[in-house]
């Protein structure tokens, strides 16, 4: 993998790979699905490319897709700790759990349109809003991160809506703009914490995916 020179903490930021949810276009916050066979191979690819990688410790989300994705980066270093992380699930949906995103546009046209100009703030019914998501990556990532040497390597394997919005903090990018920050399954994102500063390097890197299971 392409190395950037730069100095500190470096993080190492992965999505998921695909689940039938994902293909299917149904809203998947909380919900435990697995890895589909896409998926699978999606993580397969991202375990090749990291495979040379120096990886201190692995964190994931405890939701089936993330484990399963950073299980197959695993692979290639079995002496390297994987820790699942609360802090790093995905935004609770609610209400709005398990919709497909067709029917649910239909069904909410004002909430759409709310969500489409002013989302950071909007709360899902019976669930978070961006902002709830924001805060607790951020405090979840301060806490791994300050757990660990100042150059070392942490991987974290994670969600959309996690992973943007912790994204929009350390590019200090508003959140309203989080779609600037798009995340495509199994996606890797790099950025480098020194001190209070940090550089990121790349963001939502798919060159290790095959061309047909990108899309």
């Amino acid at each position: 993998m392409e190395r950037i020179t730069s100095s500190g903490q470096r993080v190492i930021l992965i999505r998921h790979g695909e689940t039938e949810w994902n293909k299917l276009r149904r809203f998947q916050g909380h919900s435990d699905i697995p890895l589909n066979s896409k998926g699978n191979r999606q993580a397969q690819a991202l375990a090749q490319a990291l495979k040379n990688e120096t990886i201190n410790v692995i964190y994931s989300s405890p939701l089936k897709r993330a484990i399963e994705t950073a299980l197959h980066i695993g692979t290639f270093h079995p002496s390297i700790p994987l820790i699942e992380e609360s802090g790093l699930k995905e935004m609770n949906l609610g209400d709005f759990e398990g919709m497909e995103a067709q029917q649910w546009a239909a069904q909410n046209q004002e909430f759409r349109k709310a969500w489409e100009e002013n989302p950071a703030d909007l709360v899902m019914p019976g669930g978070e809003s961006l902002r709830d998501v924001q805060l607790r990556a951020i405090e979840t990532f301060e806490r791994i991160s300050e757990s660990h040497k100042p150059d070392s390597t942490l991987l974290i394997c994670s969600h959309n809506f996690v992973i943007v919005s912790l994204l929009c903090s350390v590019s200090k990018i508003p959140l309203n703009q989080f779609r600037e920050l798009r995340q495509d399954t199994a996606a890797l994102n790099i950025f480098y914490k020194n001190g209070a500063e940090y550089q990121v390097t790349k963001i939502n890197d798919c060159r290790h995916l095959l061309e047909t299971d990108y899309l």
